[in-house]
């Protein structure tokens, strides 16, 4: 091929994968995706394996994979194109797991007032990351995708501290969140940060929690950050009664970049968008 073809077709090829934000910096094409979200809720009852075998196609699908009868289902998941994320709390011990008891030791004594079954991570220089890596070599063995690191902010948090007592610092949990991220990393698996991107450069992609009277109330500059590296970046909406006006006012800030799946109070379940 003549070199001057090559190298022009090479630049429409690299045009067409990349956006200009400002005409300097160049911005990789983002991942949008429809989001399935099995493993928590807030007000109604979470999508169910069924919906999701159902109507799930090319996305990402949060589920609890320690619940009962949810591995199974995992090939079937992805045979419809879609990629399993696998729920992680990595902030807190919660009393229902079946590791609880090995758990304990590290945690703090006094439950969590808003999740009286959680019990907040008191060290991270302990054993407790071998516990939690234990979790994760079975993730990789059910064939998830992801792994969605949940209350990895606990540490930003000096209220909570104060309340429970927890002497784990902020430089320590980040070391912990890190390494953590990079053990999910070497089982060819992806990081989903929960609620916050600060320090967090190497996970793949973040999903917020928003609310009905709270929106868009994290660091923008980090959620843009994210989308400015074409990572996905999910935003899921509680209890809301007009799911679109709410999707359009976060299109309005990050433009078509970001994945949204939205919890409506007049239907009682999760809606969801950006569906092929």
């Amino acid at each position: 091929m003549h070199k001057f073809l090559k190298l022009f077709i090479l630049s429409i090829v690299f045009f067409s994968c990349s956006s200009n934000d400002d005409g300097n910096n160049i911005i990789p094409q983002n991942i949008v995706k429809a989001v399935y979200n099995q493993a928590y809720q807030e007000n109604f009852d979470a999508d169910t394996i069924g919906s999701i075998l159902l109507n799930a196609n090319d996305a990402y699908v949060l589920v609890d994979p320690f619940l009962e009868n949810v591995t199974v289902n995992i090939a079937a998941i992805k045979a419809r194109g879609n990629e399993v994320g696998a729920y992680i709390s990595i902030g807190t011990g919660e009393n229902y797991r079946n590791d609880f008891a090995q758990m304990q030791q590290y945690l703090v004594e006094t439950p969590w007032g808003q999740w009286p079954n959680e019990f907040f991570i008191n060290k991270t220089t302990t054993g407790i990351i071998d516990l939690m890596k234990a979790r994760i070599d079975k993730i990789a063995d059910w064939g998830c995708d992801w792994v969605e690191f949940d209350n990895m902010d606990w540490i930003y948090d000096d209220e909570l501290r104060e309340t429970y007592g927890f002497e784990v610092t902020q430089v320590e949990g980040i070391a912990y969140y890190q390494e953590l991220c990079d053990y999910v990393h070497s089982k060819n698996m992806k990081c989903m940060a929960k609620n916050l991107v600060e320090n967090a450069s190497s996970f793949d992609g973040v999903l917020y929690e928003s609310y009905d009277n709270e929106k868009n109330w994290w660091d923008v500059s980090g959620a843009q950050s994210f989308v400015n590296s074409g990572k996905l970046v999910i935003i899921n909406h509680y209890n809301e009664a007009n799911c679109d006006a709410i999707y359009n006012e976060y299109k309005a800030i990050y433009g078509n970049n970001i994945s949204y799946i939205c919890e409506d109070r007049n239907l009682e379940k999760y809606v969801h968008y950006n569906e092929n």
